[in-house]
């Protein structure tokens, strides 16, 4: 290993410019605009890989951007690992808020800030780097590896699901190990072994066959955006329990050790407020903040539409109104049953004078990794190794939902390795990635190789 770390050290200029390179493609997925750049983000990928040393690169056009596969199966009776990422990054509204052109990489102390450089350009070129130091210096890698890069990963994924249901053989692994998720902080190895599911709905609530004189019908007539709000308002208690029936029903509790190993963090609840501008937190009664945003679930208003929203005064009773509402799940919570739920509770609280609509945008079922299995424990003891510290455990409150896909039809071990922080500004103006954590990520990818390879 000590060579393969050598050369880690010694190539680290030329991987950073390799990632300003990579930084500079404009990928934005859902910028039709961009679909060159999708496809010239797909060709550096699939160059990089070559240039690596697997030698099997392929880019498989889809429906909507490529996808870039690899594979390199020379170590017959060791374990395969499946390496997932992507190239597709958001769009960079608003502009004016950049401090620095976002495709024009810019490094300022620690960090290198552009689109993508944390989410998840920068994560995910560690593990083409770490495998390229095992073949410039040993030849070979100690375990089969594939990759599978998408470009899809900010609209949904919905190419790789539909490649991944056709190709379950020709993606088949041992574990899937990722990096797009986040350090619990600066320096400290962090293994990522739970993801909340999601149900995202919509609520329209129809009132009047159109919108009215406030003079003239008030008091008189439903109002759709007073009742959305007073339903919206029933669909929590005063300890902000969700009063959906049999919401919680199926909810996966916190084991003794996960609420031990939670308290055990170096936590503030009052810094966390004082980043986000809030005065205190608030949230279900009886479990911590940590708690609350990694291992509960939730209930949240996102939008909320109707009347007269633009400047200055128009006095009217609007014919409907609408909200979009999205619930984050936890283990053994299916998004397809809290749907239902959902639907059949706000039917019930509804009043009859009123005619409502309730429609499933998307969902997401919940993650939770095994920490026992070989292939968690090879990553922790990596990650430990290249940053000096014991590797910690925590969950997280997003969700991926093509973890779910891999973990359901591969029946191999999600592995999320997580490099970036959630300080980052992932999805905002100026966003960044920490180079101490991209070089120390290269080294764990590495030293997970060699772990995996002995179990």
């Amino acid at each position: 290993m000590k060579e393969v770390i050598d050369f880690i050290d010694s190539n680290y200029e030329r991987y950073l410019d390799e990632l300003k390179e990579f930084l500079r493609i404009p990928s934005i997925s859902t910028l039709p605009e961009h679909s060159r750049d999708m496809q010239t983000a797909a060709e550096f990928v699939a160059a990089k890989l070559k240039d690596a040393g697997m030698n099997k690169v392929e880019i498989f056009q889809t429906e909507g951007h490529p996808l870039v596969y690899a594979e390199w199966l020379g170590a017959p009776g060791k374990p395969t690992v499946l390496i997932y990422g992507h190239y597709d990054v958001q769009p960079v509204d608003p502009i004016e808020l950049w401090e620095s052109p976002p495709f024009e990489p810019t490094i300022k102390g620690d960090n290198i800030y552009a689109r993508g450089a944390t989410d998840d350009k920068g994560q995910m070129f560690v593990h083409i780097k770490s495998v390229e130091a095992y073949f410039k210096t040993y030849g070979s890698l100690p375990l089969n590896v594939k990759f599978i890069i998408e470009g899809e990963e900010e609209i949904g994924s919905s190419n790789l699901t539909s490649f991944l249901k056709n190709n379950v053989e020709l993606l088949k692994a041992d574990a899937v190990l990722i990096s797009d998720t986040s350090l619990y902080d600066v320096g400290v190895p962090t293994i990522t072994y739970g993801l909340r599911g999601l149900a995202y709905m919509e609520v329209e609530v129809v009132g009047p066959n159109r919108d009215l004189h406030s003079g003239t019908y008030g008091g008189a007539v439903p109002n759709p955006i007073n009742i959305l709000a007073e339903m919206i308002a029933k669909l929590k208690d005063k300890d902000a329990k969700i009063t959906i029936t049999g919401f919680y029903k199926d909810v996966l509790k916190l084991t003794k050790e996960e609420r031990q190993n939670f308290k055990a963090l170096k936590f503030s609840e009052k810094e966390f407020a004082r980043s986000i501008g809030i005065k205190k937190s608030v949230g279900e009664k009886g479990y911590s903040v940590l708690e609350r945003i990694w291992a509960r679930p939730t209930l949240d208003c996102n939008g909320i539409v109707g009347g007269f929203t633009g400047q200055g005064a128009k006095t009217v009773i609007p014919s409907k109104a609408s909200a979009k509402i999205s619930m984050r799940l936890v283990p053994n919570q299916d998004p397809k049953k809290i749907e239902k739920l959902f639907t059949k509770y706000i039917k019930q609280i509804a009043p009859d004078y009123v005619n409502v609509k309730v429609t499933s945008i998307h969902g997401g079922y919940p993650v939770l990794a095994p920490l026992d299995h070989k292939a968690t424990k090879a990553a922790a003891r990596a990650m430990s190794k290249a940053f000096g510290k014991k590797t910690i455990f925590m969950r997280e409150g997003g969700s991926i939902p093509i973890v779910v896909d891999f973990a359901n039809r591969l029946k191999a071990c999600p592995v999320l390795m997580g490099l970036g922080l959630d300080s980052e500004n992932l999805h905002s103006p100026n966003e960044h990635f920490n180079l101490n954590h991209f070089k120390l990520g290269i080294k764990s990818s590495a030293y997970f190789l060699d772990e995996f390879s002995r179990v």
